[in-house]
């Protein structure tokens, strides 16, 4: 995840139709139409995950990625991470200048191809041990349920959610000092840990969705959107390893 800060803001070029103010500020019919286009712009982005998926598994790049990446030991899966991790910052950072459209949708469009990088390999594996696609589609479906329901809670509940934040970042901070711990001295993290995974994960769609409307000025709907499509494959992922160690 990252702060929001759009180019555009900073400069002051006075793009956004009502300036810094956040959306919850702005007219009934506006605030619906601007969330109306966040969520448009994630099944774009998680269209655009799959077509990508497509096109690494129908190359067979997902194959060999699985081969390279699970064959050569931990220190090229954390490389991969930490690839994918520096392109998704950039992609952020891309979707939030507000003053260049057309590198918004790089962004939004460059972190859902950084998603389907770090999951080829993943998947790969998943079709190669589990005999098919029917966990993944178990996996899609849990997820697009929980997101759902999220959704619904951090829309409509008048509790505030921003005390989530500190403790999302902490517990995204604690989980990766895990996994590299994990790797470098070659333990298992286990089901706890993914099912730990998804409870942070449905944390960081709570206080996200309802930062949408409480954050960000209409206008900014792709910088909104790359947050919380990052935090729904992040809890694909690890719905999708607990459902491969539930036996």
């Amino acid at each position: 995840m990252s702060s929001f800060q759009p180019q555009d803001q900073q400069r002051g070029t006075g793009t956004l139709p009502y300036g810094n103010t956040p959306a919850i500020h702005a007219p009934e019919t506006d605030r619906a139409t601007f969330v109306g286009l966040v969520y448009k712009h994630i099944a774009a982005a998680v269209a655009a995950f799959i077509a990508f998926e497509a096109i690494l598994f129908v190359t067979g790049i997902a194959e060999a990625m699985q081969d390279f990446f699970f064959s050569g030991g931990g220190v090229r899966w954390l490389l991969l991470m930490g690839g994918v991790m520096v392109a998704q910052s950039f992609a952020a950072a891309a979707s939030a200048d507000l003053a260049n459209p057309p590198r918004q949708y790089l962004g939004l469009f460059g972190s859902a191809f950084a998603q389907a990088l770090i999951f080829a390999p993943f998947l790969s594996f998943v079709f190669d041990t589990q005999g098919g696609s029917g966990t993944v589609a178990q996996a899609a479906v849990l997820t697009a349920v929980a997101f759902a329901m999220l959704t619904g809670i951090g829309m409509f509940t008048s509790k505030d959610l921003s005390f989530l934040r500190p403790i999302v970042m902490w517990g995204f901070g604690l989980a990766l000092v895990a996994i590299v711990g994990a790797f470098i001295f070659n333990f298992d993290l286990g089901l706890w840990f993914s099912l730990a995974m998804i409870g942070l994960s449905g944390a960081s769609i709570l206080f996200q969705t309802q930062g949408v409307v409480k954050r960000y000025p209409i206008g900014s709907h792709v910088a909104a959107a790359v947050g919380l499509f990052n935090s729904l494959m992040t809890m694909f992922w690890y719905v999708l390893r607990a459902l491969m160690q539930r036996d």
